[in-house]
């Protein structure tokens, strides 16, 4: 076994899938930012530390492509991944126009998906940012289509990734979506997945998965580095932002003077959360893979959490 490995934490049940997912998996939007080897290489490393769970989307330029592109390269690659995409975002697929979660978008996307992904199957389809997710429900659009490829084997499972909560609480309760995928509302800032989100998709058995838990770099060892560039791209920060930017690098200090590095204290703080069944974190080159892994298997004393409550209020 690596050293890095994060086999020591067990598998999770994706909700009504009862696919057994890592606690925490690669966020292939930072993919688009990686050159072909270093995204080849990021897959790999991924596989080798058990971080067997990669999620992507046509809106994340080309990150489907690398990925597929790493699979070719190495065929055992893709038996060993749970492999989760999207459509409704991105580029028109061929031949396409006009309503983003139409039946045709949807099947044309999948296919696209598909030969993009070098792979037969998708485990998990996501409907992707919808601003209402009523036209996906009509007859013959986007959940019809979905339904198909399901029955047909081409997908597996069906979720819906958006950050509003009403959309995804829809989702829940409407029945055929065995998965939610929600972003920046469950993390050492914000919390508010929990009060109704969490409770709600437990109700109905169906799957949690999180997105951005170091809130695209801020809540990562590098939080002080990223904070100071974008205070000197945007000349004009919001008084809320500042805000959060004072607490992080709060959070920050007060963790190393545990003896915690940032971004261990950031994904075990979600880790901690049973109700969600993996975590995604973006990473563009293999040593954000390792960085990522370490912070994972970290040990965090027992009593951090209670201190963190203490002097935070962070529950």
């Amino acid at each position: 076994m690596d050293k890095l490995s994060i086999s020591q934490r067990p598998h999770r049940r994706l909700g009504r899938t009862n696919f057994m997912v890592p606690p925490v998996g690669i966020g292939g939007a930072a993919l688009q930012y990686s050159d072909d080897e270093q995204a080849a290489a990021v897959v790999e490393r991924a596989a080798r530390f058990d971080i067997d769970y990669i999620d992507t989307s046509p809106h994340y330029g080309d990150s489907e492509r690398k990925i597929g592109l790493a699979f070719k390269q190495n065929p055992n690659l893709r038996d060993k991944f749970f492999l989760a995409s999207k459509t409704g975002t991105g580029p028109p697929p061929d031949g396409c126009q006009g309503d983003r979660h139409s039946s045709e978008w949807t099947y044309k996307s999948v296919e696209r998906s598909l030969d993009l992904l070098n792979t037969d199957t998708i485990d998990l389809m996501q409907i992707h940012d919808p601003k209402d997710l009523e036209p996906s429900l009509k007859p013959g659009a986007a959940l019809s289509a979905l339904k198909d490829l399901k029955n047909q084997g081409i997908i597996r499972a069906i979720g819906l990734g958006v950050r509003d909560h009403q959309l995804l609480k829809r989702a829940i309760t409407h029945g055929d979506f065995d998965t939610i995928l929600t972003h920046s509302d469950f993390n050492l800032l914000r919390q508010s997945a929990r009060h109704e989100l969490f409770p709600l998709a437990e109700k109905h058995d169906t799957g949690i998965i999180l997105g951005t838990p170091i809130l695209r770099g801020l809540l990562s060892n590098q939080a002080e580095e990223i904070i100071d560039n974008v205070k000197k791209e945007h000349q004009n920060i919001n008084q809320k932002t500042l805000q959060d930017f004072n607490k992080i690098i709060e959070l920050k200090r007060w963790a190393e003077h545990h003896g915690i590095k940032l971004m261990s204290l950031a994904l075990n703080y979600c880790l901690r959360e049973k109700r969600i069944a993996v975590v995604l974190t973006g990473t563009v080159t293999p040593e954000h893979v390792e960085e990522l892994a370490s912070s994972v298997i970290d040990e965090i004393p027992g009593d951090v959490w209670k201190k963190l409550e203490r002097d935070f209020r962070i529950q």
